[in-house]
């Protein structure tokens, strides 16, 4: 069913200038671990496989990232730091990468459709980096929405309810709820003009989106900022089909700003980072017994 997913990375990062002049917003690190490997984490344990990685210039240490370092492999070879590559080899050994260069930075919907190439006529979810999604309660977000496409089979948007104050900041929807956390869309805006918002339910960088997305895309006019909008050319599939909205379960950190990013970091060092070192740590002391 759904085997491929679609990471848009191309964009500057000019919020986190100027530590991304000349690293991508994808690598930057929140503990030990950049930004996209979270996500990459995500759409594998959702059953994905084909990673389609949508680049631009200057970021080729994101491309390097997911393939060997033989240099830095043979020196730490035999030592206790290999261990500390055990996530990425497990990554890299469980999907496969592809990239395109998306020459023009003109909006998320124009990035999707610069994805076409390496997702053919298939289904496909799209992961944004800086949207970081964790739920230790059960399945991630992404594995929820695979599920709830398996059951309707058409394009799902991630929503989250997003206050007042910050909703302009947002594609945002509005639509009968069907199910638990599952709306019909019939309406979708983006960043609306504070006052006009059509509800609270903003539309975080999780998708699944069905292929005939791509020729909506390439037929939508630019929107707003002038960019083409990914939320025009779904408010359009919505109206003549079906997109459903979905009120995932999990939390969700804005690591696009400065405060969202901090959060996160802190975060997943007490929640995830040191679970996993006295999880080594214990590993360590039942292999030392039973030998």
């Amino acid at each position: 069913m759904i085997k491929k997913c679609l990471f848009p990375a191309a964009g500057y990062g000019t919020r986190f200038l100027p530590a991304t002049k000349s690293m991508p917003k994808e690598m930057m690190p929140v503990v030990n671990k950049p930004l996209i490997e979270y996500g990459v984490d995500e759409a594998i344990e959702a059953g994905l496989t084909g990673m389609c990685v949508v680049t631009g210039r200057g970021k080729n240490t994101l491309i390097d990232h997911f393939d060997k370092n033989y240099e830095l492999e043979h020196q730490i070879n035999g030592t206790n730091k290999e261990e500390l590559l055990g996530d990425i080899r497990r990554i890299m050994d469980s999907a496969h990468f592809t990239y395109i260069r998306q020459r023009e930075m003109r909006g998320l919907g124009h990035a999707i459709l610069t994805g076409k190439e390496l997702i053919g006529d298939a289904p496909f979810a799209v992961v944004l980096a800086d949207d970081l999604c964790v739920n230790e309660e059960g399945d991630g977000v992404l594995a929820q929405m695979v599920a709830l496409y398996k059951q309707f089979r058409c394009s799902i948007v991630a929503v989250q309810e997003v206050p007042k104050e910050d909703i302009h900041k947002y594609g945002v929807i509005s639509g009968e709820m069907i199910k638990d956390d599952i709306f019909r869309v019939d309406d979708m805006v983006e960043k609306p003009e504070p006052g006009t918002e059509p509800s609270n339910l903003a539309i975080i960088g999780r998708y699944i989106l069905t292929p005939d997305i791509f020729d909506i895309i390439e037929n939508t006019k630019p929107g707003k900022g002038g960019e083409i909008q990914i939320t025009d050319a779904l408010l359009q599939q919505a109206k003549s089909g079906c997109v459903l909205a979905y009120k995932f379960k999990g939390r969700r950190f804005d690591c696009g700003s400065v405060e969202g990013y901090i959060e996160a970091t802190n975060y997943c060092y007490q929640n995830l980072y040191k679970k996993d070192e006295q999880k080594m740590e214990l590993d360590k002391h039942a292999t030392a017994k039973t030998s």
